[in-house]
């Protein structure tokens, strides 16, 4: 499953960046469309991706599955062009989600939505398989050793 908290939208920095480790004061970045690696600070504005959703009429959808929708629409490939008209992004984002909220979700924010998923898509940064939760695969059925088993593994033979 595509990890999003460690993908960072930073304010005032176009595109994306992966959060490579911390300093005292903020974090080590690298830009994923440059790869340069430099450092952010705690007072600048920065926002991982799984922390971000869009407003919808019911209840909001996270950005993950907005990216699992564009994704089955594009087979995880880069979709359309962010630079379309407004009535197009509008029209692409009906198809994705069609409960969005058109009064809370601008045309600027469906751009972003769309640099971000193609940017991804680009770098094959996109898995939107499942994990497997072992806690919900069916218990071992080989018998555990009993309590004696272990005892004489564990200790030495005496002769």
């Amino acid at each position: 499953m595509m990890d999003l908290t460690k993908i960072l939208a930073i304010s005032g920095k176009p595109g994306l960046f992966l959060n490579i480790g911390q300093t005292k004061g903020g974090l080590i970045v690298e830009s994923l469309t440059e790869g340069k690696r430099f450092p952010v600070f705690a007072h600048e504005k920065m926002n991982s991706l799984a922390e971000i959703s869009v407003f919808t009429v019911d209840e909001d959808v996270t950005l993950l599955d907005v990216f699992k929708r564009i994704g089955e629409k594009y087979g995880n490939k880069p979709a359309i062009n962010s630079g379309l008209s407004g009535d197009q992004l509008k029209n692409f984002m009906k198809e994705i989600l069609p409960n969005y909220d058109p009064d809370r979700v601008y045309t600027s924010d469906i751009k972003k939505i769309l640099g971000w998923y193609n940017l991804l898509a680009e770098k094959e940064m996109l898995d939107f398989t499942e994990e497997v939760n072992l806690a919900d695969e069916p218990a071992n059925t080989k018998p555990e050793k009993s309590i004696d088993e272990e005892t004489k593994a564990d200790s030495p033979e005496i002769s």
